[in-house]
């Protein structure tokens, strides 16, 4: 009996292991705007569904990083659905307050730019399966607006 039981564990295992997921990739970070309070960036998270009908998105978390510094994080609960067997594409907005741009003010003034490191988790509910997150993250630099871009 406890080898039954076990081979259909094995069974159930390998089938679940074959589901197709959905994929997603993310795009580097680009500036989105400006106002008093903060620098407004902006990252977009496209996601294949496989599937004939639509799933719900659970959260996108996100960390935003300059080096070892944290300059945005947060949670996007409950930020829709996916798109049935399609392509289904998440804005992520992040705010960067200005007192962080000071800090990295040795960054910013040899090149006008921030080198970066965008960690996003995309959690999806599947059927059968249940939660899965799907991890990204994406690297490169951005760069800061000038004086001109805050009178446009």
């Amino acid at each position: 009996m406890a080898s039954f039981i076990d081979k259909a564990k094995e069974f159930v295992a390998d089938k679940i292991a074959h589901v197709p997921k959905p994929e997603a990739s993310v795009t580097g970070v680009s500036f989105k705007g400006v106002t008093r309070e903060c620098l407004t960036l902006h990252s977009e998270v496209d996601v294949n569904n496989p599937y004939s009908h639509r799933l719900p998105i659970c959260e996108v978390t996100y960390s935003l990083k300059s080096g070892e510094k944290v300059i945005a994080s947060g949670t996007m609960p409950d930020p829709g659905w996916i798109a049935a067997s399609g392509l289904t594409k998440l804005e992520l907005p992040m705010k960067v307050p200005y007192d962080f741009l000071i800090s990295i003010v040795k960054d910013v003034g040899r090149d006008w730019d921030i080198d970066y490191l965008l960690e996003v988790g995309l959690t999806i509910d599947l059927p059968v399966v249940g939660q899965f997150t799907i991890p990204l993250s994406t690297k490169g630099e951005f760069k800061l607006p000038t004086l001109a871009d805050f009178f446009k």
